[in-house]
This record gives structure tokens, sequence and C-alpha cells, in this order.
């Protein structure tokens, strides 16, 4: 397979995970992501794995969520539908369910590992990403690492720092413990220390662990994909999160994450293990309520 990461530049290599960077990859020129592939992906990707959203914002760029059902709406009208409209079609697990996909995937980030020392991922999982020329995502924070690849289209991604201000702790562990989605409160002041970055096709984007952003198209069909993945040390930040979660519900102290050293983040994750056995808290966003169905009609404002 041809290598679809070209190589990085000293700055990318050391802003990796330490900063938001943008890169090329070569997954746009792999034929996977044409209109033809992606109606035979929307005529038969399971229901279950099939989330439909459209997103009503006001005046601050707050977002209600309506998810909808997709039905028995044929694969060409559903992508008529987005094309026509403002909502998004997220296919979860596009990398265990599109065959060739998968490889693809895992090539580019063993490309990604072959620039930076060490890097490892582990538990990739994809979502394609199918939206709307005005299509918006939310201000949101995702719990593992991601990278986005995008493939068709082009849009604009805010990247926030991952501080109490944009990124309030309490909202990462409500995040891990699943009592809410990965969406955050956010007013339009909060742009002023975003890092902003338009994508082109065969262009992706990288940011910090927890690190706040949202997306807008720009005026065309996008096609993305999101892959989620964890390394040693995402784990064991996310399962402190857990630990910490249940702590406060407790009436326990919690300390800052940035002021916990290492060993006692390692000890959290540890107490995260036992504590998960038990289900200890409900998980509140499972079963989101399905507000409409695509029909392949343009949405409407």
């Amino acid at each position: 397979m041809t290598a679809l990461i070209a190589p990085w530049t000293d700055a990318q290599k050391t802003g990796f995970l330490k900063a938001p960077i943008t890169f090329s990859h070569g997954l746009a020129d792999t034929g996977l992501f044409t209109d033809e592939n992606l109606v035979k992906l929307l005529d038969r990707w399971p229901h279950e794995l099939y989330d439909i959203n459209l997103f009503d914002f006001d005046d601050e760029g707050n977002t209600i969520l309506r998810t909808g059902t997709r039905g028995r709406t044929p694969g060409e009208q559903v992508l008529e539908g987005i094309k026509g409209g403002r909502a998004w079609v997220q296919l979860r697990r596009a990398d265990q369910g599109y065959e060739g996909l998968g490889e693809v995937m895992r090539a580019a980030f063993d490309g990604i590992s072959a620039q930076v020392k060490g890097f490892r991922a582990e538990n990739l999982n994809a979502q394609l990403i199918i939206s709307a020329p005005q299509a918006k995502v939310a201000y949101h924070a995702d719990a593992p690492g991601v990278v986005l690849f995008h493939m068709r289209g082009r849009k604009r991604i805010w990247i926030y720092p991952n501080d109490e201000a944009h990124m309030p702790q309490v909202g990462m562990e409500n995040i891990v413990l699943k009592q809410q989605t990965e969406d955050l409160p956010y007013n339009r002041a909060m742009d002023a220390a975003a890092q902003v970055f338009d994508l082109n096709p065969g262009e992706a984007a990288s940011w910090p662990l927890h690190c706040p952003h949202r997306i807008e198209n720009l005026g065309e069909f996008n096609c993305s994909l999101s892959v989620d993945y964890q390394t040693w040390e995402s784990r064991i930040i996310n399962g402190a999160h857990y630990a910490n979660g249940l702590m406060r519900r407790a009436k326990l102290p919690v300390a800052a994450m940035d002021k916990t050293p290492k060993a006692a983040r390692a000890a959290l994750w540890a107490a995260h293990v036992a504590l998960k056995r038990f289900k200890l808290v409900e998980d509140k966003i499972a079963n989101l309520d399905r507000a409409f169905e695509l029909d392949g009609k343009p949405i409407a404002a």
C-alpha cells in the first residue's frame, strides 16, 4: 500500500499530542468515499450504528440536538437529504463494517507512528461522518484521542485549550461517567482562545487529549473520517476522571487533574477498574430519543 502519511516537519512531530496540528494524508485518494460507495454504505449500515443528527443553534452558538432515524429511506435518498439540508450522518464502527477501510485506517496510524517516536495508538475506532453544506458540530470534547481525516468538501475547525475555562474538569468526569453527552456550554467569547484551521480534502487535524472543539462546514457537502484511539496515558487519565467523578458524588475531595502526579493518576485508574464493575452510576446517554425520520427531502432551517 502506498504511504498514506507524508513525512512531517519537525514542528508537526514535536507538536503532535501537545498542540493542535494539521497534516496531509492519502485516504481521500483511495476511492472509498465516492457517492456510489457512500450510497451503498447508507443502504446497508446497521440501524443501531447509524446516527442521523440535526442541530439547532441559538445566537451564542449553543445547541439543541435532535437525533433521528433513517427509517426505510434508501441510501440514495438519504445522501440527497444530507446534501440538501443541514444534517449530518455518522456511521459508527466504520472500520469494522466497510471492507478495506480498516486496513487503510491502520496504515494511516502506522504512518503517524513512523513520524512520532514512542507513539502507539490502541483501540482504533472509526466514525464515517457525512454532512450537509451548512452543517455544524457543536462545541464538545471527546474522551479518547482523535484524529480527523478529511475527504470531501471544506470545513473549519476551532480548537480550544484544555483548561478549566474551556473544559471544566467536572464536565469531563461526567462525559467519562456517561452522565452527559460530549457537548459543553459555549459562548462566542471563547473563540478568542481558539486556534482555527480550514480543512480541505486530503488534510487531517489532531489536537491534545480533551481539547474542546467545534466545526462548521463551509457551504459544501462534506465527508470525513473521525478516528478515536487510546494510549496508555489517555487510559490512565480517563480512568482517573472516572474515579474522581465517583469521589465527587460521594462528597470526597477531588484534586485538579493537572495538579495530580502521575503516580496518583495511576492509583486512581486502578481504583476505577475495580469500581466500574459495580456500575455505581446509570448510563444516561444510552437511549437518546429519536425526534425525526429522514425522508430524503432537504432539511430546512
